[in-house]
């Protein structure tokens, strides 16, 4: 017998418990929640504040905070989400011109800004005025040249490996957690997985001001993915402040779901289709009172950044358009083709970039992230000035790819042979033949795609903040403005052919070649992603067209059936897949005719389940078995001859209960019986002080028998949400299903590596 001096002086355990540790009712870091024990814990919190409201008015006006904490907390994360996306936009915007020249008069003036407040710009040269002097022009005092040219060119390589070094040196040094997109993991998180860090105040800050410095940079990459990361940061922030969400995790997600529709909703500057976004993209749980919270955290956050006007065009977002000519039931022809080009294009993406990413994770490339991102951030810049499509930021070529050809455009794009008879109003310019300009930006465009598809595909996972929505709009605007260029020159030349006979006439305007962009750019993100629905509102929130959602329609759902057809994974779920997280999809389909028996452990040959007694075992035993193995909790059965289950006893808070114990209550000691029941049991005379743990049994775990078919199990788990799940047979117990065990074997089941399954 060993007394409770000695095993406070010896073995593992009990330096394990002399950390403090949080109330019971937590998790540890990397395991999955109770789904079914938070919503019981909210249901009582609920009851409890109820039948208090009625004993005082002190009551009362608790419950009445405790009912409006809600949406308080989604007002203070629309505020600061906003705020935070308004301040990226103006320093984003900044940056990107810092490193081709800088304004003279107020050097925090972007080259729009500064040519804004001179007096000296002219219509035709809206982009030159004296205030903004090129780098060239300010060291050399030359503008035009070979030499010149060559400076402008280095100096724009060295600002951006610059941005690029600074940033992957924040991530690595402060906040690891903030790298990548962020959305696989939100995905993971809303699912009830526990990632401590994930969302503190230390990534929301680096993420923040790193994002600034990868956009500007000019890497392949967008700020939208990770600005939902930086709104679920906010939402974790503010729901800590409310011991309503901060002490549940079940509640915490519902609040991390209204973030995310706040952080989509700041993004693109498209509320409705935020909301959609977490819906059919991210949340795992979305009862119908988080629906309207995120509703109204995407109202707050859009209306923050309309007020912040970050792009000074009293837009959300810096590609509105409008287009003024509809379009005709033979053009779906080419909207459909451009679906399947972005279906195409999403599963290359997907496999390629996953391929990289195991590369990356399993060779000596992923031991030097700031190197990989020296060199990607090199090549990149190298490639990208020499083309004036590839140079500006991406979020302006996508602009100016969706924008319509009016009387006053200057792009290369825009360059046509003019009739000068030609007496028409401004925004009804008829189609006319392609001058030079329009021929040398096509080549100039394919080269762009070219460089866009191959870089995008590396530079997706380095360790910095990298979205993927901006860089597939791009891919995608750049093959239909391609391809919308086409068709329009198409119908010029040949309009007396019977396609074209019925709609367009000679001296009309057809075709909208910036429609084209506009749905190239809605298959391409949805190849990627696989979203439909709300990828279709966030494209005409975008633009402002209700008249164009058919064609989007139509190309949303042919690159998802192209995309579907080489493989159901979206780039968001092959990425938590990668990274071996517990996630159970619910979008997947189990359609095996195997039975509980046959994934239940312990298997044949493996040692008997372990278990605990109802009121046989001492605290040593306990502490043994705890200390000998790493199981999450143990089922508690009458005795180990009957085996009749009594209840399941989580781990953490076995080893709370016993630490409290021995703290607070005198008398126990390591050969004290613990005991379940009521009642303690029968014990003979001096034996030392029982120690009753029935408090943290939860007497009513979910079981199935041993004859249930595994599709009703993963049902089960998927729809309720559980940890684990016991296995019996006439009330006796025979073995335990955890989630991790269903997502094994439903790999296993699709010819996939089981053991890339890590974590509970």
């Amino acid at each position: 017998m060993v007394n409770a001096g000695d095993m406070n002086g010896s073995g593992n355990l009990m330096d394990f418990l002399d950390e403090p540790f949080p109330d019971v009712g937590t998790y540890e870091d990397f395991h999955t929640i109770d789904w079914l024990r938070e919503k019981s814990r909210d249901t009582d919190h609920h009851r409890k504040i109820t039948s208090k409201s009625k004993e005082s008015i002190w009551e009362f006006i608790k419950s009445l905070l405790d009912a409006w904490s809600g949406w308080v907390v989604m007002l203070l994360i629309g505020l600061l989400a906003g705020t935070l996306a308004g301040v990226i936009d103006l320093a984003v915007d900044w940056m990107t011109d810092l490193k081709e020249g800088v304004c003279l008069s107020a050097f925090w003036y972007s080259h729009e800004q500064c040519c804004w407040t001179s007096n000296e710009t002219t219509f035709d040269d809206r982009d030159k005025c004296p205030q903004w002097q090129k780098w060239s022009e300010l060291l050399v005092s030359q503008s035009e040249g070979a030499s010149a040219y060559i400076l402008n060119y280095f100096l724009y390589i060295m600002w951006a490996l610059c941005f690029a070094f600074l940033a992957v040196s924040l991530v690595r040094v402060f906040a690891p957690y903030a790298c990548g997109s962020g959305i696989p993991e939100i995905k993971t998180i809303l699912s009830g997985f526990i990632i401590r860090g994930y969302l503190g105040k230390w990534t929301l800050l680096i993420k923040t001001v790193t994002l600034v410095l990868v956009v500007s940079s000019g890497l392949s990459l967008g700020k939208e993915g990770p600005l939902v990361h930086v709104a679920c940061c906010c939402g974790n922030f503010f729901s800590s402040l409310f011991s309503k969400y901060s002490k549940n995790e079940g509640k915490r997600r519902e609040v991390l779901s209204a973030a995310a529709a706040a952080g989509v909703s700041v993004a693109f500057g498209a509320p409705i289709g935020g909301v959609l976004f977490s819906l059919e993209e991210v949340s795992y749980y979305f009862p119908l009172k988080t629906l309207w919270r995120s509703f109204f955290a995407a109202l707050v956050a859009a209306f923050t950044l309309r007020s912040i006007n970050p792009f000074g065009n009293s837009r959300l977002v810096l590609f509105y358009v409008e287009y003024h000519t509809p379009w005709y039931m033979a053009e779906l022809f080419p909207f459909i083709l451009l679906g399947v080009f972005g279906g195409l294009w999403g599963t290359l993406f997907i496999r390629c970039n996953i391929a990289w990413c195991r590369r990356r994770k399993t060779t000596r490339l992923g031991k030097y992230p700031v190197l990989e991102v020296i060199v990607i951030t090199a090549i990149t810049a190298i490639i990208a000035y020499p083309n004036p499509y590839t140079r500006r930021s991406t979020s302006e070529l996508i602009s100016e790819l969706f924008n319509d050809c009016g009387a006053l455009e200057s792009s290369q794009l825009c360059d046509y042979i003019n009739d000068p008879n030609m007496t028409r109003p401004v925004d009804d310019i008829p189609d006319r033949p392609a001058g030079p300009g329009v021929y040398t930006a096509m080549w100039q465009l394919a080269l762009a795609l070219v460089f866009k598809i191959v870089i995008t595909i590396f530079t997706f996972g380095m360790k910095i903040p990298s979205g993927l929505f901006i860089p597939s709009m791009a891919v995608g605007a750049m093959a239909g403005r391609m391809v919308g260029i086409g068709v329009e020159q198409l119908a010029y030349h040949h309009h007396d052919w019977i396609i074209f006979r019925n709609w367009c006439r000679p001296g009309a305007d057809c075709v909208t070649p910036g429609l084209y962009a506009m749905v190239g750019a809605a298959a391409c993100l949805g190849g990627v992603t696989r979203m439909t629905v709300s990828l279709v509102v966030i494209m005409f929130e975008l633009t402002g067209g209700l008249e164009y959602i058919v064609p989007l329609m139509a190309a949303a759902v042919t690159s998802k059936w192209v995309a579907d057809a080489f493989g159901k994974e979206g780039i968001y779920e092959a990425h938590i897949h990668l990274n071996g997280y517990p996630f159970l999809d619910v979008k997947d389909e189990f359609t095996h005719r195997t039975l509980a028996t046959d994934v239940m452990r312990p298997r044949r040959g493996e040692a008997p389940l372990s278990v605990l007694t109802q009121d046989s075992m001492t605290v040593e035993d306990v502490e043994t078995l705890i200390k000998e193995t790493d199981y999450n909790g143990f089922p508690v059965v009458v005795s180990k001859d009957s085996e009749r289950l009594i209840g399941f006893a989580q781990r953490r808070e076995l080893i709370l209960a016993i630490k409290n114990a021995r703290q607070r209550q005198d008398g126990v000691v390591s050969n004290s019986i613990v005991y379940f029941t009521e009642d303690p049991p029968e014990l003979p005379p001096n034996s030392p002080h029982p120690l009753k743990l029935r408090r943290i049994l939860n007497l009513s775990p979910f079981t199935v028998t041993d004859h249930t078919p595994m599709e009703t199990v993963v049902d089960i788990f998927r729809k309720l949400g559980l940890r684990q799940c016991l296995v019996t047979r006439s009330g006796r117990l025979l073995g335990i299903i955890t989630k991790k065990d269903v997502l094994r074997h439903m790999a296993q089941m699709a010819n996939q590596d089981p053991e890339s399954i890590m974590f509970n």
